[in-house]
């Protein structure tokens, strides 16, 4: 039934906004160099990658350096990335995955190879499902970027406390699935995408 779900609100959402993304396509190719969409391996459901799609709001190749954005003034992000980010609007993209089904709407956050290399046992667990768009972590930890930039080591940090709780909520989500924690936090999120 979430899949059902899932292909239904992400139809509709890229019909919808596709006035939208195409606006912010142009954009981003008029005001810095590079594609408009950045891909990236993340890693998936059964510990497999798979290719992500987000607007890219970056200078091109600015993770080949650090993996993760360090506060708002990252000197790495571009103008129009700044604008995006705040929005949740570079994520967009990611309907296509979900269309193509290595993505849902709802769902543990996928992460990018290294850190999943810190996993446990107990937490490859979240890898037994499909990864999302939004979830318990990324509702609770929207101000991330702002907690790693007052980090002496930021990485550090990301690897020993923020990722722990996010894995954490994101089993409270898989040990107790159902349409209505999906309804919960899709809507969770769009609240917080409008209050913002």
């Amino acid at each position: 039934m979430i899949r059902f779900f899932d292909l239904l609100f992400s139809i509709i959402a890229l019909i919808i906004l596709s006035p939208l993304l195409l606006i912010i396509f142009i954009l981003i190719k008029l005001t810095s160099k590079g594609a408009a969409v950045f891909v990236q391996n993340r890693v998936g459901k059964n510990n497999i990658d798979f290719k992500l799609y987000k607007f890219r709001t970056m200078n091109v190749n600015a993770d080949k350096h650090q993996l993760l954005t360090i506060g708002e003034k990252d000197i790495r992000v571009t103008k129009v990335g700044v604008f995006l980010r705040s929005f949740k609007l570079d994520e967009l993209p990611q309907l296509i995955n979900v269309i193509k089904g290595n993505m849902s709407l709802v769902g543990p956050r996928p992460e990018v190879r290294y850190f999943v290399n810190f996993y446990n046992k107990e937490q490859l667990k979240v890898l037994t499902v499909l990864p999302g768009i939004t979830d318990y972590a990324s509702i609770k930890y929207r101000n991330e970027n702002e907690l790693l930039a007052k980090a002496a080591n930021p990485e550090e940090f990301y690897i020993t406390h923020i990722l722990p709780e996010k894995i954490r909520l994101n089993l409270l989500f898989i040990n107790n699935p159902s349409l209505k924690v999906y309804f919960q936090i899709l809507w969770a999120t769009f609240i917080r995408i409008i209050k913002k």
